[in-house]
């Protein structure tokens, strides 16, 4: 787990400043504490920041290959480097290190850009060849490990592993890309297809890209994907079994480290599932950390106790009060981009406390995106079946009247809110499940833009590249499809971001066993019955782990990270919520109507309605366009 940057021109092979270099990795010195290196060619240069995790002073980097004719720069761990180092070997490869990083390289002299077929785990790299003067950058499959890039003026590519890293560099034009600012404001973060600075990209998961001198800029190139086209058949006790060994084997592998490792439990089953399989793998007690709130109904840290106590672990727990937003501005820092999550934050105080005690942390991301766990999953199950009762010429005009006159109701209990649900059936199942997942709809949205905006964002709406993603997905259900966007836009959007970022800050490396490619694809080939049964989600995965857990961690309803922003405005943050519409930061920019901004937040404060999460939405904006100097 690291940081990297670099240059390369891609027309005339100009000299590169090795300060240059150092500065941008300065800018992201929080994601290698441990070492730090340089190296530069003519029309390349590459610069790390390491994390020691493995080989913790046998594999120093930028790393040059055993005959020099490459060079790697690297982020993340490759699990399976030990199985591969002894394949290489046979091909007649040899060793000067005990790590991952080396046998990169030799899996790059080997097989080329198909390389990262045979690679593993959580990465992001670039590889400089000598030989054919070409950068070779690549991405994990599911994008757990970020990548930056974009074009310069002086016809250089710069690249880095935060946007940090490009901004340090006095060329980057630092200029808001307003359909970024669309999409932010849809989903709550700047999606991989697009970044908040014109010009920046960021490449996305599953994908590579190979620059070459003399050449103009490609585009990434796909070399993985998920598919939900294809079936699993069998009896459903081998089905299981197949699960909990993928899983077993997904958890051990990520168990291997020479520092000391831990890992994050909250009391929920994904969490829960990675520690008791932890346990069962080791000979040592776990460590496991906890966040937990001083107010109840946020609380979920019995429940981890509970866990811990059943597996025996070394389990510490804090306390977080609610009003625990005073490293807001420094968690705008970590993100460069505007990111809505709220949990981000006491996302950030758990790696803190993880990192007390352990250098590496096992969490449990990735299987409701695979498994079908959200609510959302379940609502889309069961709207599809309305779906099929009833034609869209029916049910658009009666569901969407319904829906556009029934009140929005934050007040009211869970059951009565059903204006979301009734829009949401008035279209496709594309369309509904692309409401299910927005922060903002159109209808929000169109409230707050001024006419200024409306004219640079033209046709484009936030939703056309999911829309068009759910409709050419390689899948045969609305279930499928929604599932297939959630991993390929919301996780390495939001999930990954975050807890990437998060960790990093505190020199922290997280690794998500759940995310495991395998794991990935067996779980996109269950049946629908598997996965959504019964209103309830991730069916087969908690009948799997019923041998571990108890049905009070496994069924009790889904809470995750739960952050009082609506409280704050209300109170503490009151004052920066009236900012939002009287500042001047959001105001120069001309994009926003704010009177109608005011009236929100007087609406909000006065508890007339909730718009805290837009609000929420909104001052992170107005930080990300302070720290950017925009404005």
């Amino acid at each position: 787990m690291c940081g990297f940057a670099g240059l390369y021109h891609l027309e005339t092979p100009k000299p590169v400043d090795p300060a240059r270099i150092s500065a941008m990795c300065d800018a992201i010195a929080h994601r290698g504490p441990d070492g730090e290196g340089v190296w530069t060619a003519p029309g390349v240069g590459l610069g790390h920041r390491r994390l020691s995790i493995i080989d913790l002073a046998g594999s120093p980097q930028p790393m040059a290959s055993r005959d020099g004719r490459a060079v790697l720069v690297f982020n993340g761990e490759i699990y399976n480097y030990r199985e591969l180092r002894q394949e290489l070997k046979t091909h007649g490869a040899t060793f000067r290190t005990d790590g991952d990083s080396e046998v990169i390289l030799a899996a790059w002299q080997r097989w080329g850009a198909d390389c990262v077929n045979h690679l593993h785990g959580m990465f992001a790299f670039a590889i400089y060849d000598l030989e054919a003067r070409s950068l070779f950058l690549a991405r994990d499959r599911l994008g757990v490990k970020p990548l930056y890039y974009a074009p310069l003026s002086d016809g250089s590519v710069a690249f880095g592993s935060e946007l940090k890293a490009l901004l340090a560099h006095p060329l980057l034009r630092r200029e808001i890309d307003p359909l970024a600012v669309e999409d932010y404001l849809t989903w709550g973060y700047v999606p991989d297809h697009r970044s908040i600075l014109k010009g920046v990209c960021k490449l996305p998961a599953g994908h590579s890209l190979l620059l070459r001198h003399g050449a103009t800029l490609p585009g990434p190139r796909q070399w993985w994907d998920v598919s939900f086209a294809e079936r699993r058949k069998g009896k459903a006790a081998d089905i299981e079994a197949e699960l909990v060994h993928l899983m077993r084997q997904a958890v051990r592998s990520r168990m291997v480290a020479d520092v000391p490792l831990g890992a994050f439990l909250s009391g929920g089953v994904d969490s829960s599932s990675v520690v008791a399989l932890m346990a069962e793998a080791s000979a040592q007690p776990v460590r496991t950390c906890s966040i937990g709130f001083d107010v109840a109904a946020l609380d979920e840290s019995a429940y981890a106790s509970q866990v811990a106590r059943r597996f025996g672990s070394e389990h510490s727990s804090r306390a977080v009060s609610p009003d625990d937003f005073s490293g807001i501005d420094q968690l705008a820092g970590m993100f460069d981009e505007p990111f809505a999550d709220a949990s981000a934050l006491p996302t950030w105080r758990v790696c803190q406390l993880a990192r007390e005690s352990v250098k590496v942390a096992l969490s449990g991301d990735g299987a409701d995106e695979a498994f079908g766990g959200y609510r959302r999953h379940v609502f889309q199950h069961g709207e599809d079946r309305v779906r099929t009762l009833l034609p869209q010429a029916l049910r658009g005009p009666l569901f969407g009247r319904i829906g556009a006159l029934y009140p929005k109701a934050d007040w009211a209990p869970r059951p009565l809110r059903a204006k979301s649900t009734l829009l949401s059936l008035a279209g496709d199942s594309a369309q509904g499940y692309a409401r299910s997942m927005a922060f903002a709809p159109p209808e929000v949205r169109e409230g707050i833009y001024s006419d200024e905006f409306r004219r640079l964002r033209g046709e484009y709406r936030a939703e056309d590249p999911v829309l068009a993603l759910m409709r050419s997905a390689p899948a045969r259900s609305g279930l499928d499809k929604a599932q297939y966007a959630d991993l390929k836009v919301w996780l390495p959007g939001d999930i990954l971001t975050k807890v990437d970022r998060t960790s990093m800050a505190v020199g922290l490396e997280a690794r998500e066993p759940l995310l495991d490619h395998r794991l990935i694809e067996f779980a996109a080939s269950l049946p629908e019955a598997l996965r959504v049964r019964r209103g309830q989600g991730k069916w087969l995965m908690k009948k799997a782990m019923r041998r571990y857990l108890p049905d009070n961690i496994l069924y009790r309803p889904k809470q995750g990270f739960v952050t009082p922003i609506a409280q704050w405005f209300r109170g503490p943050l009151a004052g920066a919520a009236q900012e939002i519409a009287a500042g001047a930061t959001l105001a120069r920019t001309g994009w926003f109507d704010t009177r109608r901004l005011a009236g929100l937040v007087d609406a909000h404060v006065a508890g007339t309605s909730d718009n805290s999460r837009l609000l929420w939405q909104l001052l992170m904006l107005e930080r990300a366009f302070t720290r950017l100097g925009i404005g």
